[in-house]
């Protein structure tokens, strides 16, 4: 990132000055040792959190769909069957996201990426 506004530096040296956009500003964030140009950061843990939450309401509509089908089977076997296999499928869902999430947050960690995962609303 500092290598990007280096070059604009020195690309707009002799035009004037040129600020980014007042609504561009909210994503110039700094780090926690106060590097500037951690908005991709900070945007990529914005899309991560949308992405849980969207996850997490087609959770809900699933097992409320799979338990009215499994409750209106009246005991035909093919449709229990497949209304757990609805429910089963939506838990190892919510297994996945939550795993990817862990996963995310802990190469973050690692690699020095301060608060990838951060679900401040």
């Amino acid at each position: 990132m500092a290598l990007i506004n280096k070059f604009t530096v020195y690309a707009a040296e002799g035009l004037g000055s040129v600020s980014a956009p007042s609504w561009l500003a909210r994503w110039n964030t700094k780090s926690a040792t106060g590097e500037e140009g951690q908005g991709l950061f900070t945007f990529i843990g914005v899309i991560l959190s949308l992405a849980t939450i969207i996850a997490g309401i087609y959770l809900i509509i699933q097992l409320i769909l799979a338990g009215y089908m499994y409750m209106s089977a009246n005991g035909d076997p093919k449709k229990v069957e497949i209304a757990g296999a609805k429910i089963w499928q939506s838990m190892l869902g919510l297994i996945i996201v939550a795993g990817a999430l862990t996963l995310a947050s802990v190469i973050a960690r690692l690699v020095g990426i301060p608060s990838l995962v951060n679900f401040k609303f």
